[in-house]
Order: structure tokens, then sequence, then C-alpha cells
């Protein structure tokens, strides 16, 4: 495994991370036995980075994860998020970043999590509701208690970021980008490597899409993905067609479409690790292979011209999504 260093620090982090989620939320169906499985391999191979959340499962992740963390606490940089927790019906999910909220969640992560110190404590997403300062101020009071030793933020603007780092470092940013999710590029990329801030793509498999192995059609009706214009009929053929000739493109530079969709993420930056989610040995064995192949300025071309070629991808997100992401 090839490692890169965290923000400000010495540490050193895998360059590909796992995203936990999907081990029993989001996508597909649970499947904790063969989740605990990759765990344990992501472990043996070097994966020191690892990433879960409050209200994947409604905590059930977090409990899951530390099934495995708990034998092996000292070789893993541990992630989670807070804001998200279920509302009075038990199904709508709400968004709370309050100093009074921080202090009940990440007691309730440490406990599930079945530690004494969360390494990268996240909020979930900028909460409107919330001066951003005041998230941050509460969370940095977590780090003077010892119970969280860095801060992030997910789906900030750079408004927000440049905010919350006045009040405390911030030494991660979490946001989606991939081949197809580029809007980053723009302003969040440019500002993390200049201000030395860690960013992690989630999702930077396209949630799948562009590994040439996803079939809508097959997927449970209450799989995330099937609320999400990418995935769904009025792109299914451009998607189909861009998956198809990225895959060829791999074949011929001897890898998997998913190592060569990761190995564009990686060229990106130095200061960017990617988080890809699964739950299955065989795929977290291939992503891990992605850290160690090394794009031509020929092949990243031979990718973008890939995606000129196919260029209605849909949105990543739909409306109700879209309104959680910070706009600064």
């Amino acid at each position: 495994m090839q490692y890169r260093k965290f923000a400000q620090t010495d540490i050193s982090l895998s360059a590909i991370g796992l995203g936990c989620m999907v081990i029993n939320h989001g996508y597909g169906l649970p499947d904790e036995k063969e989740g605990l499985a990759t765990l344990e391999a992501a472990v043996e191979l070097g994966i020191n980075f690892w990433d879960t959340a409050d209200m994947y499962a409604n905590g059930q992740n977090e409990a899951v994860v530390s099934q495995v963390l708990s034998r092996h606490r000292s070789k893993i940089f541990l992630a989670t998020k807070f804001g998200f927790h279920p509302g009075p019906d038990g199904k709508t999910m709400l968004l709370d970043c309050s100093p009074a909220y921080i202090q009940k969640a990440v007691d309730a992560s440490l406990k599930r999590l079945k530690t004494d110190v969360i390494d990268l404590y996240y909020a979930h997403r900028v909460d409107p509701k919330v001066p951003v300062e005041e998230t941050v101020g509460a969370m940095s009071r977590l780090v003077e208690a010892g119970k969280v030793r860095y801060l992030g933020l997910s789906e900030a603007s750079v408004n927000s970021l440049r905010k919350a780092h006045a009040v405390h470092p911030i030494s991660a940013l979490q946001s989606e980008y991939s081949l197809l999710t580029r809007e980053v590029e723009q302003e969040i990329l440019p500002f993390c490597q200049s201000m030395d801030i860690t960013f992690v793509p989630f999702s930077p498999l396209a949630r799948g899409l562009v590994t040439n192995t996803l079939n809508m059609a097959e997927t449970p009706e209450r799989d995330f993905r099937r609320t999400l214009p990418r995935y769904q009929a009025t792109y299914a053929e451009n998607n189909r067609n861009l998956a198809r000739d990225l895959a060829d493109l791999a074949r011929a530079l001897d890898c998997t479409a998913a190592q060569l969709a990761l190995a564009w993420v990686l060229a990106q930056g130095d200061h960017i690790i990617p988080i890809p989610g699964t739950k299955k040995v065989r795929y977290l064995q291939e992503n891990a292979a992605a850290a160690d192949i090394q794009l031509s300025p020929a092949d990243l071309d031979a990718i973008q011209a890939v995606l000129d070629r196919w260029p209605n991808t849909g949105d990543r997100y739909n409306e109700s999504s879209y309104r959680l992401v910070d706009k600064g």
C-alpha cells in the first residue's frame, strides 16, 4: 500500500481509504459477515484510514466497525461523522450541528465504536441553522477534552471552510469527487492544497457507475441510488456507453475500470485520499491495487476523451439532497 501525509501532521494514511457505510447501509443488501471479513482484510492490506458515520444504519454501522476496530485500534485512523439523526417519525432524517447535539453525538459514537478517542470527527453537513463558527467551536472543545484528535467538514464551501479554519484548524474536507463529479476542482481542491487540508473524496467510483459492473435493475428497491438522476433511465444509455468505454480503456492499460477511476482521482493531487466503499473482500483488494497505478499524461487525455464522448451523465443528487450541500 502507498501512503500519503495527513494534513499538517506526520501521520501516514493509506492512499486508498475504506468507506464503511455500505456494510449495512445505503447500497444493496446488508452483509455483516462479509463486511467484517472486509474490515479484517483491510488491516492485512495496510488500509488504515476507515470512514463511518453515526447516521449509517442508525448507528449500527459504527457498532459493526467496532467489532474489528477494537482488535486493531492502534493500526487504524478512524473517522466518523455527526449531524443527522431520525426525526420524531423515526424515518425522516434531521440535521443538527448545534453545540448541544454535538456533545450527545460524540459520546454515543465513542460508546458504539468502543474507543476513547475519534481520530477525525466531521460535521456531516454544514447546518444552515447554526453558524459554522459555533459548530466548529463546539467541536474544538472535544479536542480539548481528548475525545477527538482532528476536525473535518463534509460538503462544505470554501467560504465555510475559511470561517471554520479561523476558529480551529480543519484537517480534512470530505466531498463527492470522481470522474463524473468534478465541481470541487474549481475552488475546493486548490484551497485545500493551499491550506494543507486533506481532501477526502467519497463516492470516487461514482457510486459504482464507472466500474462497468453496476446494473440498477438488479438493485433492491431501497437502494439509495434509485433516487438519484444519474442512475435512472433518462441517462442510462449514455452512462452504459461511458462505463463500457472506460472499461475498454482500462483493459488496454492492464487494469480494471474501478482501478482506472481511482488512479485518476489519486493523480489529481497528493493531498487527496479517496475512500471507496465496499463490503466485498475482492473489491477491497482491487481498489487497494489502484494505489500502485501511475497514469501518464496520455492516459489522462484518453480518459478525458471518453468523458467528452459521453457527457450526458445526469446530476449526482436529486433536489432534496442538493439542499444539504453547502453553497457558502
